[in-house]
């Protein structure tokens, strides 16, 4: 009798193993596990790359915005990013410049009037531009963050779907054998537990995370307004001593 006792606590504790709970569990609460273990590694590997680009971006940003302040030539600036930026900072940059570059505004012109009549136009289509881009820009750097979002909030209510089924399973079986020892009743306890587990093993990181990058990119895009911002300004400078050149003569 107790060797039988031995032997079948033996079999329970290898059960309660999270392979062993995997293998033992109903059809349905495997694809709940399954779904719940896809999920977390998608979840991570988001979270890695998004670490990486945000942390390349961040560093040419800054590079950017050094070289940008540094009193050199826009021209010479606009000629060495080409048209390849490789950051949303350039990347607004680059989208202003192009649209200095189309208006080309000469001497040309055939009145003062004409001239500030496009100066205007000028300045509205290069914030345009800008804006355009950054809201681009923007949208690269938050791709996948709703994958992020909707893992952190449905895992927890999937894996409490599988602890409900796993905890009907453990009461069939008890009504099955009409037996209530804990060798009958702690498998399927335990793997509906283990389902609610893998919930939050893959909602916390996912919501962390989210919340996290969600921060960091709404302090990156406060960023981007206000180079917009300063940028604009000093094209409208350019585009008001051009126009009042044109003016003098």
């Amino acid at each position: 009798m107790e060797t039988e006792t031995l032997e079948l606590t033996s079999q329970v504790a290898t059960s309660l193993s999270a392979w062993g709970l995997f293998l033992q569990a109903d059809i349905i609460v495997k694809f709940v596990m399954i779904a719940l273990v896809v999920a977390s590694i998608c979840s991570w590997a988001i979270i890695f790359d998004k670490i990486s680009v945000l942390k390349i971006v961040k560093l040419k940003t800054k590079k950017f915005e050094e070289r940008f302040w540094s009193g050199g030539s826009l021209d010479e600036l606009f000629e060495f990013i080409g048209s390849k930026p490789t950051n949303p900072m350039a990347a607004i940059f680059t989208s202003a410049m192009k649209e200095w570059k189309k208006a080309n505004i000469t001497k040309n012109s055939k009145s003062a009037k004409g001239a500030r009549i496009r100066g205007v136009s000028l300045q509205q289509r290069i914030e345009k531009a800008m804006q355009i881009t950054l809201d681009r820009e923007i949208d690269s750097l938050e791709n996948k963050l709703g994958f992020l979002a909707s893992t952190g909030s449905v895992s927890p209510f999937v894996g409490l779907f599988g602890t409900v089924w796993g905890i009907m399973n453990s009461f069939h079986s008890i009504g099955a054998m009409q037996n209530t020892s804990l060798a009958i009743v702690a498998p399927g306890i335990a793997e509906a537990l283990f389902a609610t587990a893998l919930g939050l093993v893959a909602a916390i990181p996912a919501v962390v995370a989210y919340n996290k990058f969600s921060s960091d990119i709404d302090r990156y895009a406060k960023q981007l307004e206000n180079f917009s911002g300063e940028f604009a300004t000093i094209m409208s400078r350019q585009i008001d001593a051009t126009t009042s050149e044109y003016a003098g003569e």
